[in-house]
């Protein structure tokens, strides 16, 4: 049955990635040109990588995220990458107040918006849940009400541009795995939020796209120091996921798996066997590692 799987699983994602990515692109980096843009969670892994694929593309960069030391590096690099102009906002986003001072800073700074791309996370632990419910709570108002409290403080501006939300979020919040319990949870969370308010905006004729992010294992900092020890996979690169994201948002596309071949097996596996997946899941984890 292993053998099988691994010969199955590249073959099927082969196919879906080609099913999803085969379509005609007609994505320029041109459409960036001087677009106003926020990169949440901008100072080190994807984010660091969407800002510096972002000043390539000359776009205007309003930066957030808890480290400011790490953002005003990152902000100079923009600069020397090209950017048409590039700000930062340094803060945690279980304040309450940081989400209107970002989106007052780009209507005072640009006047306007054309991007909002939701990218930041609370720091936590890939463990058996301890029963912390104080962690959870915390990390619901940074991992998720503050991507709604961003969002719904940006959509005036981005109605009037008719611009894009991107919001990154992970397999994890299609597929419940272990050790992810408070993590997971919050990515259900983006899911379900944002999926409905796509409908209402439909519905409502208003021309603001939502793309969610379905990204599997990257090879950030943060997430190979997290789980390296307890899954045997390789990671994807972090700039190849970047860029994927903003060509995404750029399209208006409601959905990118990241990498394609890998997520969209899972996920379409989960909806056919999701018992068999999970049995897979829990047997390929080095779980001796896990911290209790």
């Amino acid at each position: 049955m292993g053998l099988l799987l691994k010969i199955f699983i590249p073959l099927l994602g082969a196919a879906l990635a080609f099913y999803f990515y085969s379509a005609p692109e007609n994505f320029n980096e041109e459409m960036l040109r001087g677009k106003r843009v926020i990169v949440t969670g901008a100072s080190s892994g994807i984010g660091e990588q969407m800002a510096y694929h972002l000043a390539r593309m000359e776009a205007h960069l309003l930066l957030t995220a808890r480290t400011e030391a790490k953002l005003q590096k990152v902000v100079e690099r923009c600069l020397e990458l090209g950017a048409a102009s590039a700000h930062y906002i340094s803060g945690s986003m279980d304040s309450p107040t940081l989400p209107e001072e970002v989106l007052r800073e780009a209507e005072t700074t640009w006047g306007g918006l054309d991007m909002l791309i939701l990218n930041h996370i609370g720091q936590t632990s890939f463990s058996y849940f301890n029963g912390d419910v104080g962690q959870v709570r915390k990390l619901m108002e940074i991992n998720f009400v503050s991507y709604v409290a961003l969002a719904t403080a940006a959509l005036p501006m981005l109605k009037e541009s008719e611009g894009s939300i991107v919001v990154v979020s992970s397999v994890a919040g299609r597929i419940g795995g272990p050790f992810t319990a408070p993590y997971s949870a919050t990515k259900f969370a983006l899911d379900g939020f944002f999926s409905s308010l796509r409908q209402e905006l439909i519905i409502d004729k208003v021309n603001v796209s939502i793309t969610l992010c379905i990204l599997g294992y990257i090879n950030t900092e943060s997430a190979v120091r997290a789980v390296s020890h307890v899954i045997p996979d390789t990671p994807a690169p972090k700039e190849e996921c970047a860029l994927e994201i903003i060509r995404a948002g750029a399209l208006r596309r409601r959905e990118v798996r990241y990498p394609p071949w890998g997520v969209s097996s899972v996920l379409l596996i989960h909806s056919i066997a999701p018992d068999f997946l999970d049995s897979v899941i829990r047997s390929s984890y080095h779980v001796e590692n896990v911290r209790r």
